[in-house]
């Protein structure tokens, strides 16, 4: 009995190392990054910290945020404060500003994440942004007031730092990271970063998930969006994630932006729209679209404006 308990023990950590070697592998092996750029692309002034997610709504106003201090990660600028900028992709030639926050919210400790606009039936725009204060994680809610941000409301809860104690939808994913949904909000699509792929999940009334395909895509995923008008999903990517994480100035990580068309379709069609290895754009988070313009946000480096 003794042998046999100990032989299972050993399968199950073989099991466990196993699979901790295949992530490991695919973090960690790149692919030949072969340059793609648009006709028109040039580098935004004023966003160099970083634009690792970025949220348009449908008025063309971009709010981006910039400055996030992520352990383990390389920093542009390791000692100041995150920032939310604001874009209007309106004009012909449109510049990036930081929105002033008021009504008493600590800027100093600022380290913006994840972003989400939302305009409610007055028309009323508030975001909302996942910050990590002192390595913690919160929820700031601002409303947005034509020139500047108005802090309303902090939110801090234990299932925010406590996954075990959050009702679980959906399993079997490689690191779940950018989440968005269909148009029509009858289907989520999940970033697996370290699987290279995308989940398509089918939500039913009562907000269970069921999955509907994986889409392999052989780079590292990190967030997803949503084209409103066509429900192209666009996704900024990683080529490499030895040299994310492993930076390195003189070869630095490349960028990478996919389009992928017809997802729900047996034959979805993937394009690269842009690609570099880093000599321009380092470190690809997110891209969004607008009216034939497309913006490309990075973990720490700088942000590109194209238009399609």
């Amino acid at each position: 009995m003794a042998k046999l308990l100990a032989l299972m023990v050993l399968g199950l950590v073989l099991a466990f190392l196993g699979e901790r070697f295949v992530t490991f592998r695919q973090v960690y092996t790149p692919h030949q990054v072969h340059p793609v750029e648009p006709p028109s692309c040039h580098l935004i002034q004023g966003l160099e910290n970083g634009s690792e997610d970025i949220d348009i709504l449908p008025n063309g106003l971009a709010f981006i945020s910039t400055g996030l201090k992520y352990p383990g990660m390389h920093s542009s600028a390791p000692d100041k404060p995150g920032e939310i900028f604001l874009m209007d992709l309106n004009g012909d030639d449109p510049r990036a500003w930081a929105l002033p926050i008021r009504n008493g919210f600590d800027t100093q400790s600022f380290n913006p994440h994840g972003i989400n606009a939302f305009t409610d039936k007055d028309h009323v725009v508030y975001l909302y942004v996942v910050n990590h204060p002192q390595g913690k994680s919160t929820v700031e809610i601002f409303r947005f007031e034509g020139d500047s941000l108005f802090h309303l409301k902090t939110i801090t809860h234990e299932l925010l730092s406590s996954p075990g104690e959050v009702k679980e939808v959906a399993n079997g994913l490689s690191f779940a990271n950018g989440i968005t949904v269909s148009p029509d909000r009858k289907y989520i699509y999940v970033a697996a970063v370290t699987s290279h792929s995308i989940h398509v999940m089918k939500r039913h009334d009562n907000w269970t998930l069921t999955q509907e395909k994986v889409l392999n895509l052989g780079t590292l995923v990190d967030n997803l969006s949503v084209d409103p008008a066509t429900g192209d999903i666009w996704a900024g990517c990683h080529p490499s994630g030895k040299k994310l994480l492993m930076y390195d100035p003189a070869d630095p990580p490349g960028s990478e932006v996919l389009r992928i068309q017809r997802l729900l379709s047996p034959t979805p069609t993937v394009t690269r729209v842009y690609a570099n290895n880093g000599s321009v754009l380092q470190g690809s988070t997110v891209a969004v679209v607008y009216n034939k313009k497309l913006l490309v946000g990075t973990l720490f480096h700088k942000t590109l404006y194209c238009d399609l």
